[in-house]
């Protein structure tokens, strides 16, 4: 069988699937809990939007090079939505969330008790150098210490993780 025959009766076959056999019930609730499924990426076009959207001096930032520095993060921070924690918390949300408080990650008590919500320039002067931002956490990593490097980083961020500016 021809490869896209067996996916469009794959695709048929699936079609049905969850909904009710009593056509009476067609559109009613389902009895049990629906997973939460990850908004899809933005393409390139929406990020160019949501850049324009960001307050200065993310604004001007450069996602392509805001993607290249955050390949140092990637090997402990995840950030699509309902990624999984790894060595660091899943970043997905983060601005606009209490420092310490990301579902399922095991943070230092200094980070726990840490008392801010991450916003642009808290995470710059956080990016800066994590070790002396707050003593006691369990961030090993040197920092970053070009202040461009930070705000294109923190712009990748703010396109990839959900980021919507407060409502007035």
């Amino acid at each position: 069988m021809h490869r896209p025959a067996l996916i469009a009766i794959v695709a048929f076959t699936l079609t049905g699937c969850g909904q009710p056999d009593d056509p009476a019930q067609k559109g009613a609730p389902s009895a049990g809990p629906a997973s939460p499924s990850p908004s899809p990426s933005p393409t390139a076009a929406e990020k160019t939007a949501i850049l324009a959207t960001l307050p200065a001096p993310f604004n001007a930032g450069d996602l392509d090079n805001g993607r290249r520095v955050f390949a140092r993060c990637r090997s402990c921070h995840t950030v699509t939505e309902g990624g999984p924690n790894m060595t660091g918390p899943n970043l997905y949300g983060v601005f606009g969330q209490q420092a310490g408080a990301h579902a399922g990650f095991n943070y230092s008590t200094a980070m726990k008790e840490a008392g801010f919500v991450w916003d642009g320039e808290r995470l710059d002067e956080w990016l800066e150098n994590p070790r002396t931002f707050l003593k006691g956490t369990k961030m090993s990593f040197a920092g970053i210490p070009d202040a461009t490097d930070r705000r294109d980083v923190i712009a990748f961020l703010k396109v990839e993780t959900g980021y919507a500016p407060p409502q007035s």
